[in-house]
């Protein structure tokens, strides 16, 4: 159950496991702890039955077929599995790959490691909102291109990219097309068809599922290489004995978030658009970061002028506000966030950002709390800083 003394506002960073997907992984974890893998008694081809429904419900999520979803131990490895292995894969065709500046550190980490390898990466500018422009990606193309890899919503400011549009450009020029979709899966509509989308990645711990436990969507036919070697799991591309609780969690997971996607999503919309509103009328020389309609339901990226954000952390933490001053993965570096600066943020006010992202779990009155709480953090800071009466 949600607890009641603190509000929890980071969930862009990871998601509380919800009761109807704890008791299935109870079931897992006490009773049918069998291994899949010796499917000669009830046990073990119970599990294994699960795991195959599970995989099922993931690519129920996303349009695809359940062959085609292989389970990660994270949206990163399902990422670096992507394009490591398009790019191993292809290595006769060509070197040459096409991602943004704004994507998420283990896709740009990845093609900056395939870089000192022979590979050729091209980095596309975002517009203001931290879009990515198709007709970038198609003037990019040319006959070396492997691969376009562009994520489907941004982590830090919430934009969604026009995913469709890119799947048309990489289709048409024959070029594989992956899209790191780990913020998005389980909060927006997805079908890969009709997106021209070649490989997916995502994450169970982004919509309450357990942690540890991701996927990859490879489309029927493109070819890809294993991961790792030793037994046949994953039919093969991925041997090790396969993680039943998590694999359990993000199956029952995704069935919730298919079910109250539409739901849930327009309840989230509006808890953001109370939270994004009540900041900007009410505390001046505020930026609200990213597009201001394409953008998650559940995704506030606000800038606060002359004040630094791992202050207004801190402070509101004291508070029992929990929320986040950019992408979990980066928050121990004191340099600004790459996404904010390629958005066209001055280094002094991407410092002062925070990332407010709503969950199941967040209530009208928590927006309201947050909403009394934060111009009085915000205005002691200002009041401490000698930028602010300058």
């Amino acid at each position: 159950m949600p607890h009641s003394d603190f509000i929890y506002l980071d969930n862009a960073a990871t998601t509380r496991v919800t009761d109807e997907v704890m008791s299935e992984v109870l079931r897992f974890v006490q009773h049918n702890y069998a291994n899949p893998s010796s499917k000669i008694y009830t046990m073990a081809n119970d599990a294994k039955k699960a795991v195959e429904q599970a995989r099922g419900n993931a690519a129920s999520l996303i349009g695809a077929s359940a062959k085609e979803v292989y389970f990660t131990a994270s949206g990163t490895e399902s990422n670096n599995w992507a394009i490591r292995g398009i790019a191993e894969a292809n290595r006769k065709k060509g070197n040459h790959i096409i991602t943004s500046v704004a994507e998420h550190h283990c896709v740009t980490h990845t093609c900056e490691h395939l870089e000192k390898n022979g590979y050729e990466v091209t980095y596309l500018e975002v517009d203001e909102f931290g879009m990515v422009n198709p007709n970038a990606v198609k003037e990019a193309i040319k006959p070396a291109t492997i691969l376009v890899s562009v994520m489907f919503a941004n982590n830090e400011v919430g934009t969604i990219n026009p995913i469709a549009e890119i799947g048309v450009v990489c289709r048409e020029a024959g070029v594989l097309f992956h899209t790191d979709a780990v913020a998005a899966a389980g909060h927006v509509p997805i079908d890969v068809n009709d997106m021209n989308i070649d490989l997916l990645s995502l994450s169970g711990h982004k919509f309450n599922a357990m942690k540890g436990v991701g996927a990859l969507y490879v489309k029927k036919g493109v070819l890809f290489p294993s991961i790792t070697y030793g037994g046949s799991q994953e039919r093969g591309k991925r041997a090790g004995t396969e993680n039943v609780p998590g694999i359990v969690s993000i199956g029952k997971a995704a069935e919730v978030a298919l079910r109250e996607m539409s739901s849930e999503s327009a309840r989230l919309q509006k808890l953001r658009d109370r939270l994004i509103n009540g900041v900007m009328e009410n505390i001046p020389h505020t930026r609200l970061n990213g597009h201001p309609e394409k953008r998650l339901p559940g995704n506030a990226n606000i800038s606060f002028e002359f004040i630094e954000g791992e202050s207004m952390l801190l402070l509101l933490s004291m508070k029992g506000i929990y929320v986040s001053s950019g992408s979990a993965c980066a928050s121990e570096s004191l340099d600004p966030s790459h996404v904010l600066l390629a958005i066209g943020l001055p280094h002094e006010v991407a410092h002062g950002s925070l990332r407010l992202t709503p969950g199941i779990d967040t209530t009208e009155s928590d927006i309201d709390k947050v909403l009394a709480e934060l111009p009085i953090v915000v205005q002691r800071l200002r009041e401490m800083s000698p930028l602010w009466n300058r």
